[in-house]
């Protein structure tokens, strides 16, 4: 895998960085969380490359009882520590779905579904927060894309995708990701700048990468929770939030299975060569914000640079939900 060196070497650093400290006092909140977003590109009138997505994350205080967090990084010391798991859907196919051959120098049609297991380490003294996961799964016609965009164009009166039997074939999803995130300004109560580190080692993609979070309006500290807390601990927080947020990021592609298929089943259909993939894409995201108490409702746009040569620039729309049990 390219680039691997550069992204082992990062995940040693945020473990160096946060082990230091680790071993001290830390607690386990008792935030019960849900979460649920969607992602299209419809609403920018496109149907190509990201097409559609949808995740799933539960936050709970069982999940510290996991063998898998004896993996994980440890935090700053005197964290709050949140559990939880991600279930992640996302599929992608080339500019023309029409088309009922493989399109060469194209990206190739590729979904998965996958769950990451993951550990929140936050300080908000510090005003840092370290988060790390494991994630497994599988990439391939199993995680059953073509039925769903067929049936999905179906019900909108779309035109039909006719190249889900060309698309990435099934392979395992492992892997281990680490972000680092530290305040870098704030002014009073009403904007925050984060900046962030990130890398990824494993069979779906390999990247390291870093970016700036930017928050304004009327919101609760960004390292006090995790965007919504549980009714018992909402003391001192402010019941009605409403803000914007802009992210951008930059990262240097090591490997990315959509595009290249899967580490251990080589037949595939079509695949890009690793010299069609740019090495370095960066991605911004717009949101805004709207919350109260224990719910809140989220409305983004991102834009991401072109992923290989030849490609476009491409940009979605991504709804979600949250709500605090």
């Amino acid at each position: 895998m390219l680039r691997l060196p550069l992204a082992v070497f990062l995940l040693l650093q945020l473990l160096q960085l946060s082990s230091a400290a680790a071993q001290t006092a830390d607690s386990l909140s008792t935030d019960r969380l849900i979460s649920y977003t969607f992602a299209n590109d419809a609403f920018f009138r496109t149907d190509y490359y990201f097409t559609q997505g949808m995740t799933l994350n539960v936050v709970l205080p069982v999940f510290s009882k996991s063998p898998v967090n004896r993996l994980l990084l440890p935090g700053p010391a005197g964290s709050v520590l949140h559990h939880g798991v991600k279930l992640f859907y996302d599929g992608f196919t080339p500019l023309r779905i029409q088309d009922d051959t493989i399109r060469r120098g194209d990206r190739p049609y590729a979904s998965y579904i996958y769950a990451t297991l993951y550990r929140t380490a936050t300080s908000a003294a510090r005003h840092r927060r370290l988060t790390s996961g494991l994630s497994l799964g599988f990439i391939g016609p199993a995680a059953g894309a073509k039925g769903f965009q067929t049936k999905v164009h179906e019900l909108i009166d779309a035109p039909t995708p006719r190249g889900w039997d060309y698309q990435i074939r099934n392979d395992l999803v492992l892997g281990y990701e680490a972000t680092l995130e530290q305040r870098l300004a704030a002014v009073g109560k009403v904007g925050e700048l984060i900046g962030q580190a990130q890398a990824a080692v494993g069979t779906l993609n390999t990247f390291a990468g870093t970016g700036l979070l930017l928050r304004v309006g009327k919101m609760n500290p960004y390292f006090q929770n995790l965007g919504l807390a549980s009714r018992a601990n909402r003391a001192g927080l402010q019941q009605l939030q409403l803000y914007a947020t802009g992210q951008a990021e930059a990262r240097v592609v090591g490997y990315n299975a959509t595009m290249q298929g899967g580490l251990f089943n080589r037949r595939n259909p079509y695949t890009l060569p690793a010299s069609a993939i740019k090495r370095v894409v960066a991605q911004g995201t717009a949101s805004v914000v709207a919350a109260y108490g224990g719910v809140s409702f989220r409305t983004s746009a991102t834009w991401i640079t072109p992923e290989f040569r030849g490609s476009r620039s491409h940009a979605w729309v991504q709804f979600g939900l949250g709500m605090a049990l």
